[in-house]
């Protein structure tokens, strides 16, 4: 009988293949706990979240899983050995290295360890948000930054502990990249916003009265609907917070928060979390468990969902044909606003509390504070018992307000109960790179705006999976963003949106 020779890209793959979908059912578990699960469980969910975490760390650095990539790469020095390979499995194998030296440098204990205290840090963060109680969620915030910056440590970093924390958000960006870019964001920003504020404010009180829940999410449905987005393959739901959780491109999930005054609350938020859906759903299928099935990077993940929440959602065109559906939907003095009121009311720029809440224009800044705070509490010059008092600080410098509450201070945001430490200069990035990335769409759709009036959203969809979705982390997010436009990446796009829009309204 002859001999069959295996595939070595193909084996690898197959191993990937399973731990993937353990990583899927973690996923399932996480999105469970903040959306159904009963209170009382807490403790044995963060049991389940524990076990689950070692097993897969064990796939993810077991010698079988070694053995197979070694077949493909030298880990140690990163050069292929196998040939042959497309484009696509040279980065796909390069990624699967990358991430595979990075998992090693992690002791299975510490991976169990931090995943059981951010499942319980979790719980303890929404209680602690409701009471406005930060005292009670300050101990396990503060065994959090202890265990980042052991992760910091036992990573490698060459310039600053943070550098190796944000690596998992959006890899080879640095610390001192990140600040360079914020500098320059603070004087563009800055200025624009005292002047904006020397303005008349836009009447925007329609937006705010007594909207029924069920209402509410009977339009978002509509919305998500037009975006392509496919009920079969998900759900929304609500949540604390608003989040998109994908197990599979057949099971990506979204949750909303529903604000019973605020018009706009929900509305930015399924546009937004069904932006970073749609990119999970898009995802190439027969990759799943590659590198090839995954997301290019958390930057480019927002990028996503702010293209849709920003550059389409509050863009004229959309509210051409989505106002009079929202008019039906909410009878009342709603009725009787004309497009371009409603349009001026939902890009009124007015410095506010919440991050998930704020203008285009000053949402930024949001990142700029958090990312200032991550980055003291990582060196160890903000403790966390300061940590109320120097938020507030920085929202008063950057706003000139500061808030009554923890709840609407620092204790905002789950990110940080979450572990995920250097995630939020992803959120920036992500606008920078959707207004980089509009560039090329607007140039392959010069007429997306009389589409976006007509309701059709699909083309958006469409143009994103064959730009963005089908590449997953063959590309760089650099790279990738470069390809779709034809253009060096920079901030110029974002800043020229910005200016445009806001200097005529």
């Amino acid at each position: 009988m002859k001999k069959t020779t295996k595939d070595p890209y193909n084996e690898l793959h197959k191993l990937s293949y399973q731990t993937s979908l353990l990583t899927g059912i973690s996923g399932l578990i996480g999105w469970d706990q903040e959306t159904m699960m009963p209170s009382g469980a807490a403790c044995i969910r963060a049991e389940q979240c524990q076990a689950l975490a070692g097993i897969i760390h064990d796939k993810k650095t077991s010698k079988t899983f070694k053995t197979a990539l070694s077949k493909l790469i030298d880990l140690e020095s990163g050069k292929l050995i196998v040939k042959g390979l497309k484009a696509p499995q040279i980065a796909a194998v390069k990624a699967w290295a990358r991430d595979f030296n990075k998992e090693m440098a992690l002791p299975k204990k510490f991976v169990e360890e931090f995943t059981k205290l951010t499942s319980q840090s979790m719980m303890i963060w929404e209680r602690a948000k409701k009471e406005d109680a930060f005292q009670s969620f300050a101990p396990y915030l503060d065994r959090i930054i202890s265990m980042n910056r052991e992760k910091a440590e036992l990573v490698g970093y060459k310039n600053h502990p943070y550098d190796a924390l944000m690596d998992d958000y959006e890899p080879r960006i640095t610390t001192a990249d990140v600040e360079t870019l914020f500098s320059g964001l603070k004087k563009t920003l800055t200025p624009m916003i005292k002047k904006i504020g020397s303005k008349k404010p836009i009447d925007d009180s329609f937006l705010f009265g007594k909207f029924a829940a069920e209402k509410q999410l009977e339009f978002g449905h509509k919305i998500l609907d037009s975006m392509g987005y496919e009920m079969s393959k998900g759900r929304l739901d609500q949540s604390s917070h608003p989040f998109s959780s994908a197990a599979h491109p057949t099971d990506s999930r979204i949750t909303t928060r529903i604000h019973p005054t605020s018009l706009m609350s929900n509305i930015s938020a399924i546009l937004h979390e069904g932006g970073h859906a749609l990119y999970e759903m898009g995802l190439p299928i027969e990759h799943y468990g590659s590198p090839l099935g995954e997301a290019a990077s958390f930057g480019i993940h927002e990028s996503q969902s702010r293209f849709f929440e920003t550059r389409i959602g509050l863009s004229k065109p959309f509210w051409t044909h989505f106002l009079p559906l929202l008019q039906k939907t909410f009878k009342g003095p709603l009725e009787k606003v004309s497009l371009d009121t409603f349009y001026k009311a939902i890009n009124r720029v007015e410095p506010s509390l919440i991050r998930i809440e704020a203008d285009e224009v000053t949402y930024n800044l949001h990142i700029v504070l958090r990312f200032e705070l991550e980055k003291a509490l990582i060196e160890g010059k903000l403790k966390v018992r300061d940590l109320p008092e120097a938020w507030n600080a920085k929202m008063k410098e950057y706003f000139g307000i500061i808030p009554e509450s923890n709840r609407e201070g620092c204790l905002q945001d789950i990110h940080w109960s979450m572990g995920a430490f250097g995630y939020f200069p992803s959120y920036a990035l992500g606008n920078i790179y959707a207004s980089h990335l509009f560039l090329g769409f607007e140039k392959d759709h010069s007429d997306w705006e009389s589409k976006v009036a007509n309701g059709d959203l699909h083309f958006i969809k469409e143009w994103l999976n064959s730009q963005v979705y089908s590449h997953g982390r063959q590309f760089t997010s650099k790279d990738l963003l470069e390809k779709a436009t034809n253009r060096t990446l920079s901030s110029d796009a974002f800043n020229e949106y910005l200016l445009g829009k806001y200097k005529s309204l």
